[in-house]
């Protein structure tokens, strides 16, 4: 019975619970963008590099010639996916992100690519490759602003669950020489989309700035700096940017990597960033280059800053975070350990259950998901101590419980009365 939640989609609920983003049981999928010119100029911010017959046009878009010389990546990367081993070397495939992806896919993650004519949608069933049917949405360095469409369901896709990992790049950085950079597309997603004027509590500031920073500040039980890659101790920036925080924006938005000279709690000169917007999970860092593995397309200038600057730390940054945005996405529920003190009760449950917390807690998100797969709601917490009691307003029926924390996992069945 259990063993059937493994092959069950979760389906998106109605308007009024606003909550959740459709992903398979017991599977990461993880979107990386090339529809905003990610290939443009010397950039080649992709997971797969072997086709290379794109050309961009006088209005900075890509398009198909047979006689370009830009990468095209296609949705699903060559060779497959499935040759993947813990050894498996970085240059499986090919593309400036190639690094990043092949580390996404040891630890088990799909990732797959939205080529340059493909379209960022939110909640349209008629689009494979709607953001609805993926967890994790990265846009490295886009050169195309947003249109207000995809503003929309870019913000939709992160309230109601989804994660999204943003990179920028320095001021003046137009690699397809359309008028629009980088850190102004983000600003403009951030300000002017249809949902929430800066959902994220962030804006990049328009700036150009190369230096390694130690300026490394998170608690102990911060995933990002001290996370299951290793801790990061410094970052490196070659001609990137900052950001602005702003917690009355968003109050759960917190740097951990600052210029040279701040420190922790700072909302200025902040490097790297993440926030919580709704049910879902915001990475922001300023530089695209820590994310460059120096593979890809032969016609552009490439530069290796996955692996080798900072002394390995940009590495370890970038897979933290994308393990902490994968985090709390619900898993095959035979998969789970009851490795946290919580407790349910009462359990059958007269329509209230509550949940208590027998231990302090970290990065908390309690999921409620009914026998058909369906996330009934989810809430996420930064800290939850011990003793703490939540109450869950439930229907009749028969439910699991999950709940996902820095400390460990622990699911169990509730049955409601």
């Amino acid at each position: 019975m259990v063993k059937m939640f493994k092959s069950i989609r979760m389906a998106a609920m109605a308007a009024s619970l606003t909550l959740v983003s459709v992903s398979s049981f017991g599977q990461v999928k993880i979107l990386f963008d090339a529809t905003k010119a990610e290939m443009a100029g010397n950039a080649d911010w992709i997971i797969d590099a072997d086709l290379t017959n794109l050309k961009i046009n006088s209005s900075g878009l890509p398009y198909v010639t047979g006689t370009g010389t830009k990468s095209n990546p296609q949705r699903v990367p060559t060779p497959a996916q499935s040759g993947i081993t813990a050894s498996t070397s970085e240059t499986y495939w090919s593309g400036g992100l190639s690094s990043w992806a092949v580390d996404c896919a040891k630890r088990g993650y799909t990732v797959e690519s939205l080529p340059y004519d493909g379209q960022i949608t939110y909640g349209n069933t008629a689009n494979v490759q709607d953001l609805s049917n993926y967890n994790i949405f990265v846009v490295d360095e886009p050169n195309i602003l947003f249109t207000a469409t995809e503003k929309t369901a870019i913000v939709q896709f992160v309230r109601n669950g989804g994660r999204l990992f943003i990179i920028a790049d320095h001021t003046s950085s137009d690699r397809n020489n359309d008028g629009q950079d980088s850190p102004e597309i983000w600003n403009d997603l951030f300000t002017n989309n249809s949902v929430q004027s800066n959902p994220f509590g962030m804006s990049f500031d328009l700036v150009d700035i190369s230096q390694t920073s130690s300026a490394i500040y998170g608690s102990s039980t911060d995933t990002l700096i001290h996370g299951p890659m290793g801790d990061v101790t410094q970052v490196m920036w070659s001609g990137g940017t900052t950001m602005t925080l702003s917690t009355s924006a968003n109050s759960t938005v917190k740097g951990v990597a600052f210029k040279t000279g701040t420190g922790s709690g700072s909302s200025n000169n902040v490097m790297v960033a993440y926030s919580r917007y709704g049910s879902g999970k915001v990475v922001a860092m300023g530089d695209s280059s820590p994310a460059d593995d120096g593979t890809g397309n032969a016609s552009c200038t490439l530069y290796d800053g996955y692996w080798t600057d900072a002394s390995g730390n940009h590495r370890k940054l970038i897979m933290n975070a994308t393990i902490w945005l994968a985090s709390g996405i619900t898993t095959g529920i035979d998969e789970l350990n009851n490795d946290i003190n919580i407790s349910v009760y009462p359990n059958p449950s007269n329509g209230v259950a509550n949940i208590t917390s027998g231990m302090a807690l970290t990065n908390v998100e309690v999921s409620i998901i009914d026998m058909q797969g369906k996330l009934v709601t989810r809430r996420a917490f930064d800290n939850l101590q011990a003793g703490s009691n939540n109450e869950f307003q439930l229907n009749a029926g028969m439910y699991f419980v999950q709940i996902h924390a820095n400390e460990g996992s622990y699911t169990t069945k509730l049955i409601v009365e």
